[in-house]
């Protein structure tokens, strides 16, 4: 459980990301958006990379490889 891999600090370091990502969104509170940013936060934390700026961006690279691939099937 994500809970129990991460300690306080860097659960509030990736839940600030997560809502900084979606709240300067639109479509921030989608689900599977939330989700997919949300995984590659935890995928971020887990290679020890658990500042609030190395979550963010890497919240962001998930969000840019969805819009290449949303162009790419269009």
């Amino acid at each position: 459980m994500i809970l129990e891999s991460f300690d306080r600090r860097t659960l509030a370091n990736m839940e600030a990301a997560l809502e900084r990502i979606c709240d300067a969104r639109p479509d921030g509170a989608d689900h599977e958006l939330r989700s997919l940013i949300a995984d590659s936060i935890v995928a971020c934390a887990r290679k020890g990379q658990t500042s609030i700026g190395a979550l963010t961006e890497a919240g962001e690279a998930a969000l840019a490889r969805r819009a290449i691939s949303d162009r790419k099937q269009a």
